[in-house]
C-alpha cells in the first residue's frame, strides 16, 4: 500500500529513491547528454579566435609600406647592376632622381642612369608613380667606375611612409633603419 501525504499525487515521488536514481543513471549511460557547451569548450574556442585574429592583424601590413619596401629592393638591385656595369665598362655612371622643381622634357622619366649606353638601358620609372626619391647630401648617386665610393644615402617616400637606402661605399646598397648613418 503506497504511503502518501494528503494532497500529493500517488505517482509523483520527489524523493531520491531507487527509481529516480536509476532513471538518471540510465540517461547518463546511454550516451544521452545535456545539450550545449561546457565553459571550458567555450573558452578554448574564444582563445583560438583571439590568437587567429591577432596573427591576421600582424600579417596584414600597410599597403604603402609594402610597396615602398618593394621599390627599395628594386632600386637597390638596379643600383648594383649599374655599379657593376660601370666597373666593367670603366664608364662614369650616376643615378639621378627627378626633382620636383625641374621641368623635364619627358614626364614619364622619374629617374635616370646617366653614363650607360643605350644597350644597357635600365628602367626609368617607379612601380608606383607616387614614389619620390631624394639623395641625401648630393644631387646624384655616383656608381662608378671606382670600386671604392663615398658613403651615399637615398631616401624614398610614398605618402606618409619613408625608407632609406644606404651604402658605405664598399658594400651594396641596402635598406637601413631611419636615422642610421651608412
Amino acid at each position: 500500500m503506497p504511503i502518501s501525504a494528503p494532497g500529493s499525487k500517488a505517482g509523483n515521488n520527489l524523493s531520491s529513491g531507487p527509481a529516480t536514481g536509476t532513471r538518471w543513471l540510465r540517461a547518463r549511460s546511454c550516451g544521452c547528454r545535456a545539450r550545449g557547451f561546457t565553459l571550458i569548450e567555450l573558452l578554448v574556442v574564444i582563445a583560438i579566435i583571439a590568437v587567429s585574429a591577432g596573427l591576421i592583424t600582424l600579417s596584414l601590413r600597410d599597403g604603402n609600406a609594402a610597396k615602398l619596401e618593394e621599390e627599395g629592393a628594386r632600386l637597390a638591385a638596379l643600383l648594383e647592376m649599374a655599379r657593376a656595369e660601370a666597373r666593367v665598362s670603366g664608364a662614369t655612371v650616376r643615378w639621378v632622381p627627378k626633382r620636383e622643381d625641374t621641368n623635364d622634357p619627358d614626364p614619364n622619366v622619374q629617374f635616370r642612369f646617366v653614363g650607360l649606353s643605350a644597350q644597357q638601358a635600365l628602367p626609368t620609372r617607379w612601380l608606383d608613380p607616387a614614389t619620390r626619391a631624394q639623395v641625401v647630401g648630393a644631387a646624384v648617386v655616383q656608381l662608378g667606375p671606382e670600386a671604392i665610393l663615398p658613403p651615399q644615402r637615398i631616401v624614398l617616400r610614398l605618402e606618409n611612409q619613408r625608407l632609406e637606402l644606404a651604402s658605405d661605399g664598399l658594400g651594396p646598397f641596402a635598406v637601413t633603419t631611419a636615422g642610421a648613418a651608412p
